[in-house]
């Protein structure tokens, strides 16, 4: 109750417009989260309440992307959200290929390949993305890994957007760093704009769309720009607000309601990681089937190596071997998937 009254007593009412940044309760307190889990003080100046981290995503991209030429590097396997934004905002997606053999990591030399051949192109790159952990590779960068970024995005003069809604779906024994730690620990002068979201982690309420982008290191004139941004479409949804705030400070020890949230979200994390460790297990055990361990997230990557008869019946076919795959999948088994995703 008293949790509530707090957040009762900093809004006032759930049906009117808050602020156009976002509740100054809601962002002072996602404030302290971060603070707690860097160590790295951060503002609530520099934090944009949105509805969901996509549409964080969107706008932080079309500030970006002013031009054709503007390039703006992405992971591949990817989340398709970020090459289709680029897409309709009239840039250009620079694919960057994660290494499989290193649990789907990163490679420098990969990214100075990619960064290089755009350049070659005309192409001016502002920004690279990550999705740490991997979204849909189910990795999670180390910190060396992290540094490697870091220091690549401040030797490119680059934008490093960090797509972290997925921090608290770590499985493994490599915990999650964050992109703005690692860039303060080195002190690197970049620019980090990181994402987080109700829609994941161990709450998964998506329908209420809540979510934020936190600006480390930028310019004050930018997060000038942001507001004004913002300020256009009034305010995110202020339901999704509160929630951000309770998924950022949940119960504590003492608190009426601490020993059942502990309890239930411990339930939630062992499911998610059980059934990581499952479908691994089961997806190895096929014939031609690789498959990393889930790290985190909530996905699995796998890798199919055709048989050559079957490479034979699509040349016969003039099909891709995917396609034919995935049509005989789906008339076998009635499962439903998707070739030929990647989108650029």
């Amino acid at each position: 109750m008293a949790r509530a009254e707090r957040i009762v007593h900093s809004i006032g009412s759930v049906g009117a417009y808050s602020h156009s940044q976002g509740i100054l309760a809601v962002r002072e307190t996602i404030a302290k989260y971060i603070e707690r889990r860097d160590g790295v003080p951060a503002q609530p100046n520099s934090i944009f309440l949105t509805n969901g981290a996509s549409d964080a995503v969107t706008r932080v991209l079309e500030c970006i992307i002013t031009d054709k030429n503007i390039g703006v590097m992405i992971p591949i396997p990817q989340y398709p959200l970020y090459s289709a934004l680029t897409s309709l905002l009239n840039g250009s997606s620079v694919p960057y290929y994660l290494d499989e053999a290193g649990d789907w990591s990163l490679k420098m030399a990969e990214l100075e390949r990619a960064i290089n051949e755009a350049r070659l192109k005309n192409v001016d790159v502002r920004a690279i993305c990550i999705i740490n952990p991997g979204n849909p590779t189910g990795n999670c960068f180390s910190r060396d890994a992290m540094r490697d970024i870091v220091t690549f995005c401040k030797q490119n003069r680059l934008i490093l957007l960090a797509d972290e809604v997925y921090q608290m779906n770590v499985y493994g024994e490599r915990p999650f760093v964050s992109a703005r730690q690692v860039a303060f620990e080195m002190d690197a002068d970049i620019e980090v704009i990181s994402f987080n979201s109700i829609s994941k982690g161990l709450v998964g309420e998506c329908g209420h769309r809540g979510g934020y982008y936190e600006c480390y290191n930028l310019d004050p004139f930018v997060i000038e720009q942001f507001y004004k941004q913002a300020s256009i479409c009034l305010c995110s949804n202020v339901p999704g607000q509160i929630l951000m705030s309770l998924m950022v400070d949940p119960p504590r020890a003492g608190e009426q309601s601490y020993e059942r949230w502990r309890d239930e979200t411990a339930e939630i994390w062992a499911s998610l990681k059980r059934r990581a460790e499952k479908l691994q297990s089961a997806l190895v055990s096929m014939t031609d089937v690789t498959c990393n361990v889930a790290a985190g997230a909530m996905y699995l990557f796998p890798k199919i190596s055709f048989p050559e008869r079957l490479m034979e019946h699509a040349r016969l076919l003039d099909k891709q071997p995917d396609e034919v795959y995935a049509m005989e999948l789906l008339n076998a088994t009635g499962i439903v998937n998707i070739f030929e995703v990647l989108i650029l």
